[in-house]
């Protein structure tokens, strides 16, 4: 995708999407949504990381910066291969699973259900041409799925445990310890390989049925990885750990105004030294995969990569820390000889300094502007339209903020005064005039989440940050929610933002249904 041409897209992890089976995945329903937004004038789907979940139900804090989350294989295609029965919703005729929210407790543990039992069918009667091809894709991604696929072996064998009070012998991954867990483990090993190799191929499928429709998979790759990971066990020497595996410092931001302890985070940080000794393979592996399942990508917290702040690991708030450089253009430099040209999105909101901004200009890539942040001041604010440059995606807002009514509802009063004026809206219409308002402005790429093109509250938004509850990762929607008008609003306001390209359906008469629920 050229991220310097005028598109737009919608924001909607595949989890929200509708089906019978507790959470959303890549099954009929994702391209269904596929279908509506080529019809709606879309021409890019952007995704949360699709990596497995982890604390807190969140795909930001995952066991895994290379794995997917077991979560979104569909199992229709798996009943279709028959090496899985078509799977009885638990309760019984009137029971089944919540359409609008994950209810993770009862959902996870299911889908594993069903996942144990296709692998079975798989490996008891698949044929030998979908033998050979689960083979070869297991030595494609031998770098990356060896150690996942023992991890996760490890993982259930020790209860759940973290790797740092496994036994000593296979927390230092002696070549002994490793062998003989192999070993034993082998039949887990193959179980998460065969959840892998099914989670590849449904997503390139998916992939590829976006794409001969004109729309673009963005992905979302966090900046760190979990201390809890195959990432950190596999290769301990590239974090800042100590004897006992325990990170000395940790990652995090330092106390703001919207928030006078900082955040947090917890994730281990990088040895971007050792890193560089290796001329940066374990990225530009990163990377790679992440481009296997899209075809342009948001790195989160961008300016991690200019400065990051590093917070003592002893201290139980971000008031302690300090700021230090990172590894800056070499990285991206390193990573594009192997790859060619980068399609990377900067997330390059908060605290932002000068050499952030001069290594998101230096690499070429799009920063973030997000509307609802616009109207706290006046008319020299860079989140206003006016202000854009061209080489920027908008958003209405993000995963991390309310929904548009939900922000309007919570405005100050000067806010919503001046969001009012500037947008000619009133509270009905706040979510039509924000998106008016991106597509219409110079951004090459406008995003909106589909909470916004459904003019939803905040009872629909998808997280808090720095919370923990049930009320985070969970939204759903369903077809009956949609109908016809928001797409044909939202194609009418794409079209004559000049933001349809050339090959997406012609616009439909006003009296057809282009919208029809599935």
């Amino acid at each position: 995708m050229n991220l310097h041409q005028r598109a737009a897209g919608v924001l909607l992890h595949p989890t929200s999407l509708p089906g019978p089976h507790g959470i959303g995945d890549f099954g009929p329903d994702a391209r269904h949504f596929v279908d509506w937004l080529a019809g709606a004038g879309q021409s890019l789907w952007q995704w949360l990381p699709v990596a497995p979940i982890g604390p807190g139900n969140s795909p930001y804090q995952s066991v895994s910066a290379f794995a997917g989350s077991p979560l979104m294989v569909a199992l229709e295609p798996l009943v279709e291969r028959g090496w899985l029965a078509a799977p009885a919703l638990p309760g019984g005729a009137e029971g089944g699973f919540d359409a609008r929210r994950v209810d993770f407790g009862r959902v996870v543990p299911w889908r594993l259900q069903q996942l144990r039992a296709a692998a079975h069918g798989f490996f008891a009667k698949a044929e030998e041409a979908d033998r050979a091809a689960f083979a070869r894709w297991c030595d494609q991604q031998a770098y990356w799925l060896d150690d996942y696929t023992l991890f996760m072996a490890l993982e259930t064998a020790h209860g759940g445990r973290p790797w740092w009070e496994w036994d000593a012998q296979l927390r230092q991954r002696t070549p002994q310890a490793l062998a003989a867990a192999r070993s034993a483990q082998a039949h887990e090993i193959e179980f998460w390989r065969f959840v892998q190799w099914c989670f590849d191929e449904q997503a390139a499928s998916l992939k590829r049925y976006a794409n001969e429709r004109g729309v673009h998979i963005m992905g979302d790759l966090p900046i760190f990885v979990a201390h809890h990971s195959a990432d950190v066990w596999a290769r301990p020497d590239l974090y800042e750990l100590d004897a006992a595996c325990q990170p000395t410092v940790v990652a995090g931001v330092p106390p703001d105004e919207l928030g006078p302890l900082g955040q947090r985070w917890g994730n281990p940080l990088y040895r971007w030294d050792r890193m560089a000794a290796e001329d940066w393979a374990w990225w530009a592996d990163r990377v790679h995969r992440a481009l296997d399942h899209a075809d342009v990508f948001r790195i989160d917290h961008f300016r991690g990569f200019a400065g990051y702040f590093e917070i003592p690991a002893d201290s139980p708030t971000a008031q302690r820390g300090r700021w230090l450089p990172g590894p800056g253009k070499a990285l991206f430099d390193a990573i594009a000889r192997r790859l060619g040209e980068l399609p990377i999105v900067a997330e390059d909101l908060g605290y932002i300094t000068p050499d952030v901004i001069a290594l998101r200009d230096g690499c070429d890539f799009p920063g973030m502007k997000i509307l609802q942040f616009a109207f706290g001041g006046n008319g020299t604010h860079e989140f206003l339209p006016h202000n854009y440059p061209r080489h920027c995606v908008v958003y209405t807002g993000t995963h991390d903020n309310d929904t548009v009514h939900g922000w309007w509802a919570q405005a100050k009063p000067h806010e919503r005064d001046y969001a009012g004026t500037y947008l000619a809206c009133s509270s009905a219409d706040v979510h039509w005039a924000l998106i008016r308002a991106a597509h219409n402005s110079v951004a090459n790429l406008s995003v909106c989440p589909f909470q916004d093109v459904l003019g939803l509250g905040s009872e629909h938004r998808m997280n808090t940050p720095g919370t923990m509850g049930d009320h985070n990762w969970t939204w759903r929607f369903g077809w009956d929610m949609v109908g016809a008008e928001p797409g044909r609003v939202l194609r009418l306001i794409t079209s004559t933002a000049g933001r349809i390209p050339s090959e997406c359906t012609p616009l439909p008469p006003p009296d057809v249904d282009y919208f029809p629920l599935p």
